[in-house]
């Protein structure tokens, strides 16, 4: 089957409409409102953020990952993915497109496995953008693995009673509702014991004891919280999905994560390697410009042709995506969660070098770029959680060989060509 990552004119326009109007009206932001990008809105900031996502929705590009019934275009992944990449060179874009993290995946997993009241009650207003919310995951003694994740979940006549406490809730301090996974039945395997529910904030017994901050970021972010969930008791109708549901609704909310983050990621290496070659033509020193210089240009060569190839990934795992399913590009979601940290972090490294100590000040926003791609390698999973799924995903697909040395030693197929074909030959 051919690869064809190919768009018609119209759409083309589109994505014409969006470089012009990221650079010209959403990066200001970056500078006017520096890391408000999840604070509620303001009236100041929303006298300027509302006629924006006017012209986005005016343009039928408001959430374009979702599909038509939740108000999104339904595009596909591959044109989610050119969208994604261009939004990804600046951190207020995906808020003013309707497309923030952890808000997508949230709502993905509430359109897919949530009922009519739970979309009716928590969907709008996220859809809208007018709230955000919090996926609460992540153990303190167990990171990401559910498989030792302590946070329980009780039934108590027709309520749930959730204990336990969970770490890097992102969002939590100003969120309007948190989807936190626990464990429902211990006894048996996680993929089968583990629940999700939906739990408003200031839900008695929700506590967040703890907010911290990447390094670098702003002290009026929202951050990542250490929340404590002290009996807190909801409803039956809280449960998203089924009862054991949780881990099939964990995978298909962190698959759909990890590819946007890549797609992201590929406009955040784009815009460091624009800065790096603007940079390059601009400064002279020792009697010629930066551009001049072997290491310079081999910074930029090695940037451009580490870029290229993860966006094809990229590109490929959408394409399989909307032509066989999220299942048949599990291998290639995993290589993008892999490249996407290693490539940012390259990028991002070269990027700086060539500014020299003014690429390492507040003055320039490549430190964060850097960084970005270090927190790349932890979210949804670590990079090397990552590497030994995708080897065994591979492995699958080999069998040892019977004989005592390697099939494609000299000795070995040269007796196999002899069986083959000595007849026929001169000996």
């Amino acid at each position: 089957m051919a690869w064809d990552f190919s768009t018609e004119p119209e759409f083309e326009k589109k994505l014409d409409w969006i470089r012009q109007f990221v650079r010209d009206e959403v990066e200001p932001l970056e500078v006017l409102f520096p890391g408000c990008e999840f604070l509620p809105l303001t009236d100041e900031r929303r006298r300027i953020i509302d006629p924006l996502k006017q012209q986005v929705r005016d343009q039928g590009l408001w959430a374009p990952h979702l599909g038509p019934d939740l108000g999104g275009q339904g595009f596909g992944a591959v044109k989610l993915t050119l969208i994604n990449e261009i939004l990804g060179r600046s951190p207020w874009a995906p808020i003013v497109f309707g497309t923030q993290a952890p808000d997508t995946g949230n709502a993905e997993i509430l359109a897919r496995f949530g009922t009519q009241e739970q979309k009716d009650r928590y969907l709008a207003g996220l859809l809208s953008g007018e709230i955000f919310s919090c996926f609460s995951m992540t153990e303190p003694q167990g990171g990401a693995d559910p498989r030792v994740f302590t946070t329980r979940a009780v039934r108590d006549g027709d309520d749930w009673v959730i204990t336990g406490r969970k770490y890097f809730s992102s969002n939590a301090s100003v969120a309007s509702f948190f989807i936190v996974v626990a464990i429902t039945d211990p006894d048996v395997p996680v993929h089968r014991g583990a629940s999700t529910f939906l739990v408003p904030a200031g839900t008695p017994g929700l506590v967040l004891e703890a907010n911290h901050h990447l390094v670098g970021a702003h002290p009026h972010e929202p951050g990542h919280s250490l929340v404590r969930y002290d009996g807190v008791r909801v409803p039956s109708d809280a449960l998203l999905g089924e009862p054991g549901q949780g881990f099939l609704i964990l995978q298909t909310r962190l698959a759909g994560g990890r590819l946007h983050h890549a797609m992201r990621s590929i406009g955040m290496a784009q815009r460091a390697i624009d800065m790096m070659a603007r940079r390059a033509k601009s400064r002279f020193t020792q009697g010629s410009s930066l551009a001049d210089k072997q290491l310079v240009q081999e910074f930029i060569a090695d940037s451009y042709a580490e870029l290229i190839p993860f966006r094809l990934t990229v590109l490929h795992a959408a394409w399989l995506i909307d032509t066989a399913g999220e299942h048949a590009a599990r291998t290639e979601i995993g290589i993008c969660k892999i490249l996407a940290s290693q490539v940012l972090k390259s990028i991002g490294l070269r990027a700086i070098q060539v500014h020299g100590a003014l690429g390492l000040t507040d003055q320039m926003p490549l430190v964060q770029m850097l960084l970005g791609g270090v927190a790349l390698g932890l979210a949804d999973g670590p990079t090397e959680a990552h590497k030994v799924n995708l080897a065994k995903m591979l492995l699958k697909n080999y069998d040892a060989e019977d004989g005592e040395w390697p099939s494609e030693m000299l000795d070995v197929r040269r007796d196999a060509a002899r069986a083959k074909y000595g007849h026929l030959v001169d000996q």
